[in-house]
């Protein structure tokens, strides 16, 4: 029954990430229509992007936190409820402050999004298993974005633009319903027997070693924690770029059309499931063959990351080749996404995990929140795509070199507190 169950609530929780990515990729491929009636320039669509990017960011940060205060079932049903009726109320703007307004709006609910979903999974599942969940959620991103393409395109031919936002709203709002009615914790979930609950919180309790109440401020004051986060600064500076920016390259420097749009732009997000499921498989793969998990997810990160400056030949490829690479780039990176949000529940124990994916998940907001600044404006000045794929290339090698630096060996932090605590004990 565990089992089952188990697999059951990773089925729930990924689908609450691919709606998540459904609704941040409403505006990048329905812009075209809305540009008809609302005029947006390159540096508004990044301000836009860095509206939904700050309060993701923040939210980000400071979700983590909540969940473990509220605790998952409440915390992330409050959130999905939250941008569900933000995404919606975009369908309602009038102009691009009014969007930004609720595309900031939306940020501050998605941002809770994977900090619930990772502390869900760290609830559910033990170390030797936990990659492999992740990488089925982190595929919730790519079931989102691949749905986005052609279901938005086909409202869009059917129905005004507004209709996008009003019925991407109301999916989330379905989904809380489920939520509600199925989630609990593997330790307090009413199917489970008391013996069930009892096993399951002993094997937790091995895998994660013993409760430990880590102030949130100095989390960032260790390497380890810290180098995390800037590898996800750099790296998610790149996927930021893909996401919001993929549908606007292809409508700018190959003139597609939004039917183009939705029949060609969800191959690279299928890829990126691929991606996602690959990861998470290898690392629980080289584990189970007697690999340790530090030298597991190393390899597995490696290889995510050299892939990625693949992206550097897109400028210079024919329109059938840039869909290749960009798939290839998609699959690298969610490979290496799965990767590391899987990182924080190897380092620290679950009484924090939240926190620190949402210092994690900060970090990378950040990044795209910087470098999305950066390419509205030098495209507006007239510098074109290629010094931007140039950058974003080796971004995740760079990320890679972080995690190698800070993280000699992958495992639970010694955090100073600790001694403290056995003391006053």
């Amino acid at each position: 029954m565990s089992k089952r169950l188990r697999w059951k609530m990773a089925v729930l929780i990924t689908a609450a990430i691919a709606i998540s990515y459904f609704d941040r990729q409403t505006l990048p491929v329905a812009i075209h229509a809305i540009q008809r009636e609302i005029p947006v320039s390159n540096a508004q669509f990044s301000n836009l992007q860095a509206a939904f990017l700050a309060a993701y960011a923040l939210m980000y940060a400071g979700s983590g936190k909540l969940m473990d205060v509220l605790g998952t079932r409440r915390g992330f049903l409050a959130i999905m409820l939250w941008w569900s009726v933000a995404c919606a109320c975009q369908g309602l703007a009038t102009s691009v402050g009014i969007l930004g307004v609720f595309l900031f709006l939306l940020g501050m609910g998605e941002g809770g999004g994977f900090p619930a979903a990772t502390k869900a999974m760290a609830e559910w599942f033990p170390a030797r298993e936990r990659s492999t969940a992740m990488g089925i959620m982190n595929a919730g991103t790519a079931l989102g974005a691949v749905a986005a393409p052609p279901l938005i395109a086909l409202t869009l031919l059917h129905l005004s633009w507004r209709w996008v936002f009003l019925l991407a709203g109301s999916v989330g709002l379905v989904w809380t319903l489920w939520w509600f009615f199925t989630y609990h914790s593997a330790e307090e979930h009413p199917q489970l027997s008391t013996e069930e609950r009892a096993e399951i919180a002993e094997v937790f309790t091995q895998s994660a070693g013993p409760k430990q109440r880590i102030p949130w401020i100095t989390l960032f004051s260790y390497p380890q924690i810290s180098g995390v986060v800037l590898a996800k600064f750099l790296s998610d500076a790149a996927w930021y770029f893909y996401i919001f920016w993929l549908p606007k390259y292809l409508y700018d420097v190959h003139h597609f059309d939004t039917k183009q749009v939705g029949a060609f732009a969800w191959i690279p997000y299928a890829a990126a499931g691929v991606g996602s499921l690959l990861g998470g498989w290898l690392s629980s793969k080289l584990i189970a063959q007697g690999c340790s998990l530090n030298a597991a997810r190393k390899i597995a990160l490696g290889l995510s990351a050299a892939v990625m400056p693949v992206i550097l030949l897109v400028p210079h490829a024919p329109v059938s080749w840039v869909i290749v690479l960009f798939s290839i780039a998609f699959a690298g990176q969610q490979s290496w996404s799965t990767l590391i949000m899987t990182l924080p529940s190897d380092l620290v124990p679950p009484s924090v995990v939240g926190s620190v994916a949402g210092l994690v998940g900060f970090g990378g907001a950040m990044g795209g929140i910087v470098l999305g600044l950066a390419v509205g404006r030098a495209l507006d000045h007239g510098f074109g795509y290629g010094p931007v794929f140039a950058v974003v290339g080796v971004l995740h090698l760079l990320g890679y070199a972080s995690i190698l630096f800070s993280n000699r060996v992958i495992g639970p932090v010694r955090f100073r507190t600790a001694a403290l605590e056995e003391k006053t004990a």
